[in-house]
């Protein structure tokens, strides 16, 4: 589905890792939030992707204990072939918030422990 609204464009679908242990968020078409295009993406998949943009921060206690600690389900959770935490998916197709209000609830508590980070 393309950046059709709001929610799509601006949320997070989830946070990428760089090899400085800098993390970015991306929305649903996997490019940085609030872009409203797919033109000259870059795949996330991609160990430096969107490294030219100052969109990479490092956040204090952004740990992979705390990103277990958060996150449940761990096939939103994907790992270098080193083990190393490289993405982290806030939702899925089965538990898109805009699904249920239950959905919206899980999402926002997320959103909300992963929003006490501290650069």
């Amino acid at each position: 589905m393309a950046l059709s609204d709001f929610f799509r464009i601006n949320m997070p679908y989830g946070i990428k890792r760089n090899s400085n242990d800098e993390w970015f968020a991306f929305n649903r078409e996997y490019v940085p939030l609030g872009w409203n295009t797919t033109e000259n993406h870059e795949s996330i998949y991609k160990e430096n992707a969107y490294g030219h943009l100052p969109v990479y921060t490092k956040y204090k206690g952004l740990t992979e204990k705390k990103i277990l600690g958060i996150i449940k389900d761990s096939t939103a959770i994907q790992r270098e072939e080193d083990g190393t935490i490289s993405r982290v998916f806030f939702y899925n197709d089965a538990t898109n918030p805009k699904n249920s209000p239950e959905n919206w609830k899980d999402y926002f508590e997320l959103i909300k422990k992963f929003s006490e980070l501290e650069r």
